[in-house]
């Protein structure tokens, strides 16, 4: 692990390498699981205040399953999650494109500029899972079968983890914790080559 401030790094972030690769995986990661996307606190407020500008880019089935079970669910582990469309299915927040690739109605609206949040920190960071514990956060890598295709386009491209997250590590953690990652990662490697 690498300590920087507050967070501990596993050393998969900075080995393991990753890019989406939409057009293989069709945005798997939006429909499978037992539970929607992750959500912190703070963003529970946000979620239900831009809902009203997002819902025109939410299908049908989202737009109901927000309406009768809210934004955002506590899941089986007691976490708030993205509300499901039904359960096992996909993210409330779901719609498929003319490629049939599962998409984000919020996302969507934020790359529009109709809201100026992008989406739950927890999904553009995957597949970095944050884990909360007592004096830090632990930023692991998570693997999970459908993103296979991106790890062979990033094993390909040679694009580790924290390279492809830069921008929601940066959103998270900011500019400064970002360097001292790059640094960090950079010593890291060079010894275990």
């Amino acid at each position: 692990m690498i300590a920087i401030k507050d967070t501990l790094i596993s050393e998969n972030v900075l080995e393991k390498k990753f890019v989406c690769d939409l057009n293989a995986c069709k945005g798997e990661c939006c429909v499978a699981g037992d539970s929607g996307a992750p959500l912190d606190k703070d963003e529970l407020t946000i979620i239900d205040s831009i809902l009203p500008k997002v819902k025109p880019y939410m299908r049908k089935e989202g737009i109901a399953a927000v309406k009768k079970h809210g934004s955002y669910v506590v899941d089986g582990d007691g976490d708030y999650t993205t509300t499901l469309v039904s359960e096992g299915a996909e993210c409330a927040f779901v719609f498929f494109d003319e490629n049939k690739i599962a998409k984000c109605a919020i996302e969507q609206a934020y790359l529009d500029k109709v809201i100026d949040w992008q989406k739950p920190i927890s999904c553009h960071l995957y597949p970095i899972r944050i884990s909360k514990l007592k004096t830090y956060e632990a930023v692991n890598y998570h693997s999970w079968s459908v993103c296979k295709p991106a790890c062979a386009c990033g094993k390909k491209l040679d694009v580790p983890v924290y390279k492809f997250l830069k921008a929601p590590l940066v959103r998270k953690y900011g500019k400064e914790w970002y360097k001292e990652l790059e640094k960090s990662a950079e010593i890291y490697l060079k010894k275990n080559k």
